[in-house]
């Protein structure tokens, strides 16, 4: 890991902060004055900062039930004029000893999971287009929707930038009094707003969205508001799935670089002329 991160992840400053003291010949590496641009294994590495040896920050897993009208950031730089609670502001004492990040876009008005962490690892895994994660959701529409919509949905709706991919819908129900529909939705990707434009689009603006899963893990009877440390079987399954991403990642690379020989030794044959 790069020093920079490491000593970012480790709760000492932030990564700007953590290059300046590297260019000021602060940190070292195994007695080593260390480089920007170095990188360190600190179960390996003997990381110092001013002599002080650096302990890695324990990895810390929080699920939060995030209610409306609570920011999903570490900080509402309006906080001053608006009054806005953040999610950090819902967890106990104990948890916010350690710097948590959240992991993933549930804007002010959407409720329901929300992964709270310090390992950049698991939120990777969790989050990067390629990994395809899934997320869950019910949805609460206004109007009927009907199978041909919920069939369009589920093929993709195109959005200013760009159509949304494939996902699974599943209508559970019609509430004639209320007039609005609810929906399942299970999305591989996690753009802006992506579920409210794109019902938005097809004549049904969104009344309650509620995320209840993310990847293996489940919002379950979390009351709103409320937070808990994950569990070992929950723990054990994230870092099962960043196991997997890590080993679909090396294999990606490995086929482009395989990719990349084929093409350059194909191109070298043309240019001289034995094989066309």
């Amino acid at each position: 890991m790069r020093l920079q991160k490491l000593l970012a992840d480790a709760g000492l400053a932030s990564r700007r902060a953590a290059e300046a003291w590297i260019r000021a010949g602060r940190v070292r590496v195994n007695g080593a004055v260390a480089t920007l641009g170095a990188s360190a294994d600190p179960a390996r590495d003997d990381v110092r900062v001013d002599g002080m040896r650096l302990e890695p920050e324990r990895r810390s897993y929080w699920l939060l039930h995030k209610p409306k009208n609570v920011l999903a950031t570490n900080a509402d730089p309006f906080a001053a004029d608006s009054g806005r609670r953040t999610v950090l502001d819902l967890l106990p004492a104990a948890a916010r000893r350690t710097r948590l990040y959240p992991v993933g876009r549930l804007d002010l008005d959407s409720e329901g999971l929300l992964l709270l962490t310090n390992d950049g690892a698991v939120a990777q895994a969790l989050l990067h287009p390629s990994h395809g994660c899934e997320r869950e959701y019910r949805v609460d529409v206004w109007g009927e929707v009907t199978s041909r919509t919920a069939q369009r949905l589920a093929r993709g709706v195109e959005l200013e930038d760009g159509p949304t991919l494939p996902c699974r819908v599943r209508r559970l129900g019609y509430d004639t009094a209320r007039g609005t529909s609810r929906l399942e939705l299970v999305l591989r990707e996690g753009r802006k707003r992506q579920i409210r434009r794109a019902l938005l689009a097809l004549g049904h603006p969104v009344r309650r969205l509620l995320r209840v899963r993310m990847g293996p893990l489940r919002l379950g009877t979390l009351p709103s508001g409320s937070a808990r440390s994950l569990g070992p079987r929950e723990q054990q399954a994230l870092l099962r799935l960043v196991r997997e991403a890590q080993g679909a990642g090396s294999g990606a690379a490995g086929h482009a670089r395989a990719r990349g020989r084929r093409a350059r030794a194909t191109h070298g044959r043309d240019a001289r002329g034995k094989i066309h």
